[in-house]
């Protein structure tokens, strides 16, 4: 499935882009109205920015606004007057502007999957801690394991349902594992962030 981008720009920067849509390894939706927005958004991958629409502080609001990468693209030595997390330079030839759009693109996900956000606390997967503020601690692979299941399951997890989906133990397997792993756990983020409540144990199981 190819990457989607959303495009701002004048109308003539449009055109142009629309005219070559053909050579480009993403397609193109252009925004003009709310409905468009709405109904797109959620599957764009990257805006496409024309640094000349900046020019209104309105729509510097609008793509503050949006939570994806932002990829501005200008004329070599025109000023900059948004935020972006990359620029284009033009002219650039086609391969080097599906390269540019699609490294960010994957940068993006990459970055998305690399991290987790949980209340007031992060997981960095790469760096392997638990972060809040300017605190962090170290945790295991497992411990992120078990973080992201108790946290996407929303809902209290039993004792056998964890060794089932992380141990892949047996239903009737006698052991203490995680009892063990979530005690260590909390003792850790215990001492570091003085939180006894991250992860909490009830009858039916445990919960973040």
């Amino acid at each position: 499935m190819k990457n989607s981008l959303l495009v701002l720009g004048t109308k003539n920067f449009n055109n142009s882009l629309n005219e070559i849509k053909e050579y480009l390894d993403f397609s193109l939706f252009f925004f003009n109205n709310d409905t468009l927005f709405n109904d797109k958004i959620s599957s764009i991958n990257a805006l496409l920015v024309q640094n000349e629409i900046c020019d209104d502080p309105g729509n510097i609001s609008f793509l503050n606004s949006i939570n994806k990468p932002i990829l501005l693209i200008e004329k070599n030595g025109f000023p900059n007057k948004c935020n972006y997390s990359d620029k284009i330079i033009l002219p650039l030839t086609f391969s080097d502007l599906n390269t540019k759009i699609l490294a960010a693109i994957t940068a993006e996900k990459f970055n998305k999957n690399s991290s987790l956000r949980i209340k007031e606390y992060t997981i960095d997967k790469n760096e392997k801690k638990l972060k809040k503020k300017n605190l962090s601690i170290y945790i295991t692979e497992r411990e992120i394991q078990l973080i992201e299941l108790l946290f996407n399951e929303k809902k209290s997890v039993s004792k056998n349902n964890l060794l089932k989906k992380i141990w892949k133990y047996s239903d009737n397997a006698d052991t203490h594992t995680v009892e063990t792993h979530i005690y260590r756990l909390r003792k850790k983020i215990l001492n570091k962030f003085n939180d006894e409540n991250f992860i909490v144990n009830s009858k039916p199981g445990y919960s973040i």
